[in-house]
């Protein structure tokens, strides 16, 4: 059980919030027939959903709840998205920034949070990539679409999965948790960006039944080309001219095997 969790300021907390919700907004902003309400609430949904799945998760009252300025500023962050639009896309870049130090942020402290209260490491892992990517997975199942972290995409989940790891392994060498916090930030934002940057996703699955029709394609052209190079050769059987009607006569000859 770890003795302390990776806590941040609450001004950094809020800027977290504050580049979600705008960016859950922002993507809202594009579907039609969504009212303010509904970008409001897909804001809000974008900006603490991760928290929120994470406390919920871990059976204790969301930190969202405990303080008037988690809602009033993903909801504040939500509306100006929506009524902004133009501007806030020009800082597509700096908004992508501070996603990338939030997932990180919220990383930590769900994986931290986790293990302070005995879970083990790899659900304390699990808890933490939660808790950064459960924001984008609400937003998308609100606006009824595939959610996007199960997609091939930049690298969001992994990029938090792998800073948690690198978080679970400082901490196994004893380094203290506030540094092994700042370090999971840096990495999974670095991973982020790069990813982003230049486009890194992880390979697409295939399904099994592709992979077995491939597989007797390829064992089929390897039987066609046996059989044009004379490799190999099959036994002609032709069908009998005479059926069952020429009863008492022999069977004619047939052509044996080449």
């Amino acid at each position: 059980m770890l003795d302390e969790t990776f806590n941040t300021p609450l001004p950094a907390d809020l800027i977290a919030v504050t580049a979600g919700s705008l960016q859950g907004a922002l993507f809202a902003a594009g579907f039609k027939r969504i009212d303010l309400l509904g970008v409001a609430f897909i804001g809000v949904a974008t900006g603490i959903g991760g928290g929120l799945l994470r406390d919920i998760l871990l059976g204790v009252t969301p930190a969202a709840f405990s303080n008037n300025l988690y809602l009033a500023v993903a909801i504040g962050a939500a509306l100006l998205g929506m009524l902004l639009p133009r501007l806030f896309r020009r800082l597509d870049p700096l908004i992508s920034l501070l996603d990338a130090i939030g997932i990180g942020m919220f990383g930590a402290i769900g994986t931290t949070k986790a293990l302070a209260m005995g879970l083990p490491i790899v659900p304390a892992l699990f808890i933490g990539v939660i808790s950064a990517v459960g924001g984008g997975a609400l937003r998308d199942v609100m606006l009824n679409l595939p959610i996007a972290v199960m997609h091939v995409g930049s690298l969001y989940a992994v990029a938090s999965l792998v800073g948690v790891s690198v978080l679970a392994v400082l901490l196994a060498f004893g380094v203290p948790v506030m540094i092994c916090g700042v370090v999971c930030v840096v990495v999974t934002t670095a991973v982020r960006l790069l990813a982003v940057r230049f486009g890194w996703s992880l390979p697409e699955q295939r399904a099994l039944s592709r992979v077995r029709l491939r597989r007797q394609r390829q064992v089929e052209q390897v039987i066609d080309e046996a059989l044009q190079t004379g490799t190999i050769t099959l036994p002609i059987v032709l069908p009998d001219p005479f059926g069952d009607e020429a009863e008492g006569d022999e069977d004619p000859p047939r052509p044996k095997a080449r």
